[in-house]
């Protein structure tokens, strides 16, 4: 039974709640890659170039980022409840701006703002479960949110190309904001503030303040730099493997969408596996057997590379074992960074999200930029994202003797 206050009050109707929390976590990676089949044919119904097009992906990851760092502060300010409203609210408008552009600076326009706006769900469904629950127990409901984004992930591509197909690049816009609005309205009828009462920040300074003084803690940036490192693994591989898959093993690009599948399905097991177990094993040991399994699935990723039995198969088959190892190592390190200091709870899940893009944004680049002559790079990084990560584990978490007191503490 948890022994934190706000988790007795919220007993009945728990795992509705959590649905809730599953619900607003999904918009952004809904709307990233919803959009994704349809650039081209705005590209040409919107008579602009190709790259101009790309501004609609690269600066809503960019709005996305940036919306990570603001919405925690200000939900730690103000409350969970009306930032996680806004946020939603937003995410409709944006969506109804690309759903009426006239012009492809009015999309991308539009897309920016529904970036910011999707960020608030993603941020505050961790500060809101680290308000609800203890430490060990935020890790296992943590997981179950998680898996929200691994499916949008899954199944947004496809959905997106059946849309454009039936009804045109504006039927995807059209979806999102029924999705906002609906989200919205439950929020604003269900969801009651989480945040406990207590001193809160009294303005804009000491809100950022209270954001940037994490950095000095050594247990958040051991969480949060393990988390980033293996997003930047994650990113990487995206970035490299279409062009891996279709460029240098001559597979059609539709093949690579089923795929990809594989490895969001190790994901969602493992995070599945998480919200199972993490609360009996405890959050720690969960980081270093994620992790682990993730360095394993780097390394069969090498081998198969250097064994010269690379195919689409073997590529994605060693990436699933790695997205296994993250969903059991990510929900876990979210957890423990929002726990580090639950009164800064929505200003550390915030500072982590905007890391993880960050980084992962790097990995991305790098991902796409190293692999023209080989799959090989996409090993290297791997091998040296997750054994960094593990390492950033047990020098920052496991030979911290203060953080071992404060953890039995919480």
């Amino acid at each position: 039974m948890s022994s934190h206050p706000a988790a007795a009050r919220i007993r009945i109707g728990s795992w509705t709640r959590l649905a809730l929390l599953v619900g607003v976590t999904a918009p952004a990676p809904f709307a990233l890659n919803l959009f994704l089949p349809s650039m081209p044919g705005v590209a040409v119904a919107l008579a602009a170039d190709y790259a101009t097009v790309q501004l609609t992906l690269s600066l809503f990851l960019a709005g996305f980022a940036v919306a990570q760092l603001v919405y925690g502060p200000l939900s730690d300010r103000f409350g969970r409840r009306p930032i996680l409203l806004f946020g939603l609210v937003l995410y409709f408008v944006g969506s109804v701006i690309c759903l009426m552009a006239p012009t492809i600076e009015i999309l991308v326009f539009g897309r920016v703002v529904q970036a910011v706006g999707g960020g608030a769900g993603m941020v505050l469904s961790r500060a809101i479960i680290r308000d609800l629950y203890d430490r060990e127990q935020a890790a296992s409901m943590m997981a179950y949110v998680v898996m929200a984004m691994a499916v949008a992930l899954m199944f947004s591509p496809a959905t997106g190309g059946y849309l454009d197909v039936w009804f045109g690049w504006r039927a995807g816009f059209a979806v999102t904001a029924v999705v906002g609005l609906g989200l919205a309205i439950a929020v604003a009828l269900t969801l009651a503030e989480t945040r406990a009462p207590g001193p809160q920040a009294s303005g804009v300074m000491r809100v950022i303040m209270d954001g940037a003084s994490l950095l000095g803690l050594r247990s958040f940036l051991g969480y949060a730099c393990q988390v980033s490192c293996t997003a930047c693994v994650f990113f990487a591989f995206l970035g490299g493997a279409p062009y891996v898959t279709v460029t240098l093993l001559g597979r059609p690009p539709d093949e690579y969408g089923l795929y990809f599948m594989i490895i969001a399905i190790g994901y969602i097991v493992g995070n599945f596996c998480s919200g199972r177990i993490s609360r009996r094993i405890g959050l720690d040991n969960m980081v270093a057997f994620g992790t682990s399994a993730s360095i394993a699935g780097s390394v069969v990723m090498g081998v198969v590379i250097w064994l010269d039995a690379l195919s689409p198969l073997t590529l994605f088959g060693a990436m699933a074992i790695f997205t296994f190892g993250n969903g059991l190592a990510v929900p876990n390190g979210m957890a423990g960074a929002v726990s580090v200091d639950p009164n800064r709870a929505g200003a550390a899940s915030g500072l982590v999200g905007f890391m993880q893009m960050a980084v992962g944004g790097i990995g991305s680049y790098l991902g796409g930029g190293l692999v023209t002559d080989g799959a090989a790079p996409l090993a290297w990084i791997a091998i040296s994202g997750t054994s960094l990560a593990l390492f950033i584990h047990i020098v920052f978490i496991r030979l911290d003797p203060s953080h071992r007191r404060a953890a039995a503490r919480t």
